[in-house]
């Protein structure tokens, strides 16, 4: 089949499959609102969830019905659908949202990812985002803040109040450290010490997990590799990605790292970034052997 004609067949079953399942969720998000009875709003939440799982679930069926694709995962054995999991990724493309989707969908909660606040603006799927409880991160630059001090603690607020949904439901939350996509030219601004990543952002992670106070089972580190090439989403549209590699390990969080005032405990904030550099150290090692054996 020509890449277009997969591209235009691809993005219409994308587009039916968001109306359908938004059509549904924003039905019992409306009773969500409505209601104020703990109880039920909870019995909706995890109805809601299970629409996404099934959303997620079609995605996967017009995934594979339009794309020819080599899917090399390695997942651990003992992964938990009623769990509480911190998942971080690194980021290249859009595709990496279908990608981690497709690979956890029902092997874990459902992926809850952290959302600039912006993005809930995008038609449709702001809307949806929202309904699932997504967290929107409203973070200020540190000249912002030296102009509006008042604002000083306001993203953390922000975080806690988003995660302490969480607490009564299994859920996992999504965060892409480096905070934007990879591309050279970022690296090449940040001046990054790594080879295939950006710096990572440490803040939202620890502020997450204070927020939760230790309710996370563990972390799932998780490297996304695409052998052909890092694709557009368009070029994953058409079927010109054949290949996509993910590797999962699952990390304990160290305990003197769930607690701690990253904003105000220098200490714990140098700590905590030294922890992430490790991480991401390892990370960027496995990248570079993956690129080595292609």
């Amino acid at each position: 089949m020509p890449p277009l004609l997969t591209g235009i067949i691809a993005s219409t079953l994308l587009a039916i499959n968001i109306i359908f399942w938004c059509s549904l969720l924003f039905i019992f998000t409306f009773f969500k609102i409505i209601i104020p009875i703990p109880s039920v709003r909870h019995w909706i939440t995890t109805i809601l969830n299970w629409l996404a799982e099934n959303w997620i679930a079609c995605n996967s069926g017009w995934m594979k019905l339009t794309q020819t694709m080599d899917w090399q995962t390695d997942l651990p054995d003992n992964l938990k659908r009623k769990g509480w999991y911190f998942v971080v990724s690194n980021h290249q493309s859009w595709v990496d949202i279908l990608v981690l989707q497709h690979v956890l969908n029902r092997k874990i909660p459902l992926l809850k990812f952290f959302l600039k606040q912006e993005l809930i603006k995008v038609p449709v799927m702001g809307a949806a985002w929202w309904a699932l409880d997504f967290p929107f991160m409203k973070r200020y630059s540190k000249s912002y803040l030296e102009k509006y001090p008042e604002k000083q603690g306001k993203d953390l607020e922000t975080t806690q109040k988003a995660c302490e949904k969480f607490r009564t439901i299994p859920t996992s939350v999504m965060n892409f450290l480096e905070g934007t996509r990879f591309s050279q030219a970022k690296h090449d601004e940040q001046q990054s010490p790594y080879q295939y990543l950006l710096k990572p952002k440490a803040g939202g992670m620890a502020f997450a997990l204070n927020a939760m106070n230790g309710q996370f089972d563990s972390i799932l580190d998780v490297t996304v590799y695409y052998p052909g090439g890092i694709p557009s989403f368009w070029d994953f549209l058409q079927g010109k990605m054949h290949q996509c590699r993910v590797e999962i390990s699952e990390r304990d969080i160290p305990p003197h790292l769930q607690q701690g005032s990253y904003a105000t405990d220098a200490t714990y904030r140098q700590q905590f970034q030294q922890w992430t550099h490790e991480l991401w150290l390892q990370k960027d090692e496995r990248l570079k052997a993956l690129h080595k054996a292609d």
